[in-house]
Order: structure tokens, then sequence, then C-alpha cells
């Protein structure tokens, strides 16, 4: 692998010295009018094709992005994106058709001589107070949205879940009756007690282990992260939700699911997106893909990183609840 690396850069410099000599050489070409006529032609006939490109890729490819939003504080977060992406599109389909255009008309004519404009004060008032502006109003207004995704203070009875973090899988535990989860550390690790839950802390004996997250509709839910070795990133992307799991410290995320499980099967843009797969796994022979939920590991933290996921199962709140009472406490598990 470090002797291809080698080889691939002798060839990016290769190229460079080669581009750099042909840059020299051209400083004894002039030229003609018919050249300048063949460049412009060329610029307005890719400013055609770029923007064509641009069109076919929002339409063929847009089947790829993510459904609505399955939580409430991700639909700000949608919101925002859609009013960054508006904002950024505007801006680039104006200036890249000038770009082309300019390139176009302008181009070199015997005869015509260029403008000299030393500077204008109106023009740069306005190009640099109006970016300031807008630029200025959507930090203030991402600010805001991350305030209220991040602050859950105001939170009535949230579920508080402990995400726990390791190479190559997730655990996780919910807290019990009490609602507060027990001390945990990873000196604590041992036998079957894989998060290192502290089973004297008398908080820690009620909580729940679990290898699968369930998740109730409309209830609040403020995850708390830890991670027993390198660094992780707990990516909920339905949810628009995620946050780094950093050894030796907790650090946290909450959000409010707003879509079932099996509500977000029926979504059309889910339907499509799942008909696309299984159209690619029926050519390979495999079975078909179903939709579900997923915690992810959104960073590189080793050899196995791409199978680290987690299955979320969002249902309503009586059979979370029902599901819940089912499942083991730490003191059962442990004890």
């Amino acid at each position: 692998m470090t002797a291809l690396l080698y080889i691939l850069l002798a060839i990016v410099v290769a190229v460079a010295i080669w581009q750099v000599a042909s840059i020299l050489n051209l400083k004894s070409v002039i030229a003609t009018e018919k050249d300048n006529n063949t460049q412009g032609i060329l610029f307005a006939a890719f400013g055609i094709f770029f923007y064509g490109l641009m069109i076919f890729s929002f339409v063929k490819y847009s089947s790829i992005l993510l459904p609505d939003s399955a939580s409430l504080e991700g639909e700000k977060y949608d919101t925002l994106y859609m009013v960054t992406m508006v904002l950024i599109l505007v801006v680039q389909a104006i200036t890249q058709f000038l770009l082309f255009y300019f390139a176009f008309k302008y181009r070199g004519v015997k005869g015509r001589k260029a403008l000299f404009y030393a500077d204008s004060h109106k023009l740069e008032m306005i190009w640099t107070i109006i970016p300031a502006v807008v630029l200025a109003g959507l930090v203030l207004y991402g600010l805001s949205v991350w305030i209220d995704v991040m602050d859950p203070s105001d939170a009535e009875n949230p579920l508080i879940v402990e995400v726990y973090a390791k190479q190559f899988q997730w655990e996780a535990r919910y807290a019990g009756e009490d609602n507060e989860l027990g001390l945990a550390n990873v000196r604590n690790i041992k036998g079957i007690n894989t998060m290192g839950v502290d089973m004297t802390d008398k908080n820690a004996l009620d909580d729940v282990p679990v290898r699968e997250l369930h998740l109730p509709k409309g209830r609040k839910v403020i995850f708390k992260f830890r991670s027993q070795d390198v660094l992780h990133s707990a990516y909920m992307p339905h949810f628009r939700a995620q946050m780094n799991c950093v050894p030796g410290m907790v650090t946290q995320f909450a959000f409010t699911p707003s879509m079932t499980t099996e509500e977000m099967r029926l979504n059309d843009k889910t339907i499509t997106k799942v008909d696309g797969i299984n159209k690619i796994r029926a050519e390979k022979g495999e079975d078909p893909y179903e939709f579900d939920y997923l915690l992810l590991c959104n960073k590189i933290c080793g050899s196995s990183h791409y199978n680290m996921q987690m299955k979320i199962i969002v249902e309503e709140e009586s059979e979370f609840n029902s599901w819940l009472s089912n499942q083991k406490t730490m003191a059962q598990v442990v004890q």
C-alpha cells in the first residue's frame, strides 16, 4: 500500500511539472480571434452542460437522500438545512451563470478594448454588507436551532438512556423506575457486567441493560454516551442526531421520536429507497431488505467500524412500556 502511495505521488508530481512547463511555453503564444471565439463558445457549452448535469442529478438521485425526519428536533434541523441550501444554490446559480456568460459575452474581439474600472465604493459596500448580514442572520438562526436541540432542560418526564460504545458494538441501558442511571466506570467491567456499571450504587440496581434500542413515540429521550476504548460517534441519521462518544467522559444528546418504525416503513420516500435497494439485492440473489432505524458509528474506529450498528425500534408508548417491563434489571442480570 505504501509503495502504491509513492507511485501515485510520483505521478502527481510529474503531472504538476508538465503543467508548469506547458504554462511557461504559452508566454510566446498569441491568441487569435478564432481562438477566443472557440474558447467563448466552449465556455457557454460547458455552462449549459453544467446546469443540465446539476438538474439531472437533483431529479435522478434525490431518492437516495434521507426521508422526512423521524424526530421533532430533526424537523428544525431540516428547516435550517433547507434555508441554507436554498441560499447557497441561489448564489451559486447566479455567480456560475455570470461566470460562463461573461466568458462568452466578453471574449476577445478585434478592435474591442476593455474598460478600466479602478474602484467603486458603492459596489464594494454592496458585496461586503449584504453577505455579512445574510451570514450573520444564518449563524444566529443556526445558533437558535442548536440551543433548542441541545437543551433538554424543559423536558417533562424524559426517558434516560445510556449508550455505550466499544470496538465494535453498541450496548445500552435504561434508567429504572427512579429514572436515574447508576454510576459506571471501565474499571468495573467484569464478566457479564460489560458496561462497567457500579453495582454498589443503589441507582444502578434497577437499570435495564439491552442490546436493542426501543424508543417511545412522542416522549423526549436523553442519551448519555460513553466509550470504552477509542473515539466513536453515535449517529442516528433518521433522527438527525449525532454525538461523539469520548473515552473518559459522558456526552449528551436528546430528541423526541415523532414517527414509529411502522410509520416510517410506509413513508413514500422510504418505500422508493427500499425498492431501489431490493432491486439491487435481487440481482445479486440476496434476501430482500426491510427498513429499520439504526444507530451507526460515524468515526473510523478500527477494522470493523463499518459493521458497528444497533437496531432501533420506535413504537407507541404503551408498546414501549410493555417491552421495557419484560426486560431484566442490572440486579437480576449481574447478581
